[in-house]
């Protein structure tokens, strides 16, 4: 975008666009992965929808990139509850933290690859390579998708509904009867409290450390980023692996912790490798959360048919939370200095963990139909 000469409020709205209309597609498009049984489909046409949009943007930026922008936003939101369905689908309610587990361990590693890939190929074509980049990526997403057996996947498992066999079970509880559950609703309620802490945090840290090494915006925020996906990889797989051994809340729990210790920690210090270290922590909150955000709402869903609808639901509350991390900590930093906003979002932090550790059972052993949907 510019190179061709567009302005910061030009780049910020066409990037905006696209997080406004992935943060509103959400529950939608959860609603409607539960709808279609052909998940395989959806993923293939969202990806190709992306990397046709990606395409149009490049060839005819004035024109497309405002409406390629939002189609991008769109496709963006029918990744994560498809593949969750899918994944249900394939393998259970008892092996789901494994196989969520180990997607998360490939979607950080192939951030990683993705962020090297794309300084190489930026570096030496241009920056409308990025944009090609994501279309040949998008075509290999949909020869993955084709390439998993439609026999493979269990329909009604993939959005938690009851089984056919069961006559008294309703196969998908009315939407507004699993949207007011109490669990469900404290579970978005600390899902906002979790990304209202985190979101902001990276950015103010960059811009901490810009003011006394400028060398760091560009060489440090990518380490930090990196170093961060790096530990996303261990936690993910360690959430995996202890998601039933120890149950959810603990490792949640584990990773507001994570989240709290590390805004305190910035206030401490804006050197650049303390703020390297610290960034550490982030790898340790995302990648708990990754995984057990999926697991949660699939313990609280159970057997309501509704599993991807309250997926979209708590996708949504996500970006609620990030837009108001980054809106609301700005001001407080341009008032109160940077020490305040960080401790404004460790606050947040701890505030989540005491919501959940309160008001939020342990959903591990939720393997009968959900309350909600047994009425």
């Amino acid at each position: 975008m510019a190179t061709h000469s567009w302005n910061p409020a030009q780049i910020g709205l066409a990037m905006s666009i696209m997080g406004v209309a992935t943060m509103v597609a959400q529950t939608p498009c959860g609603a409607l992965v539960d709808h279609l049984a052909a998940k395989r489909l959806l993923i293939a046409t969202a990806a190709a929808a992306m990397s046709v949009s990606c395409i149009a943007i490049t060839l005819f930026p004035n024109f497309f990139i405002y409406i390629g922008q939002g189609i991008n936003g769109v496709s963006a939101a029918i990744f994560p509850p498809a593949i969750a369905a899918i994944t249900l689908g394939m393998v259970g309610q008892e092996r789901l933290p494994a196989r969520t587990a180990r997607n998360q361990v490939f979607n950080h590693a192939g951030k990683i690859a993705a962020a090297g890939l794309t300084g190489v190929v930026g570096h030496f074509w241009g920056h409308n390579w990025f944009f090609y980049l994501v279309a040949v990526t998008g075509g290999a997403s949909i020869v993955s998708a084709l390439f998993i057996r439609k026999s493979d996947i269990d329909y009604l498992e993939a959005r938690a509904a009851a089984p056919r066999k069961d006559a008294d079970a309703i196969v998908s509880s009315r939407i507004t009867r699993v949207l007011r559950d109490r669990h469900i609703l404290v579970f978005s309620v600390i899902v906002t409290l979790f990304h209202f802490a985190n979101a902001a945090m990276l950015p103010l840290a960059g811009q901490l450390v810009t003011r006394s090494d400028q060398s760091f915006a560009s060489v440090g925020m990518a380490g930090c980023i990196i170093a961060a996906q790096m530990v996303m990889l261990p936690a993910a797989a360690l959430s995996g692996a202890l998601a039933n051994r120890w149950g959810r809340k603990p490792l949640f729990l584990i990773g507001f912790a994570a989240l709290t210790t590390r805004g305190l920690l910035y206030t401490l210090s804006d050197n650049s490798s303390f703020i390297l270290f610290v960034q550490l922590f982030d790898g340790i909150g995302q990648g708990i959360y990754g995984v057990v955000s999926v697991i949660v709402v699939a313990d609280l869903t159970r057997g309501t048919g509704r599993y991807n609808l309250v997926l979209g639901a708590i996708g949504t509350a996500k970006s609620i939370g990030a837009a108001l991390s980054n809106a609301l900590a700005g001001y407080i930093v341009h008032v109160w200095g940077f020490n305040a906003g960080f401790t404004f979002l460790a606050s947040l932090a701890a505030s989540g963990f005491i919501v959940y550790y309160c008001f939020l059972p342990e959903t591990k052993e939720n393997l009968q139909v959900a309350s909600c949907t047994r009425n």
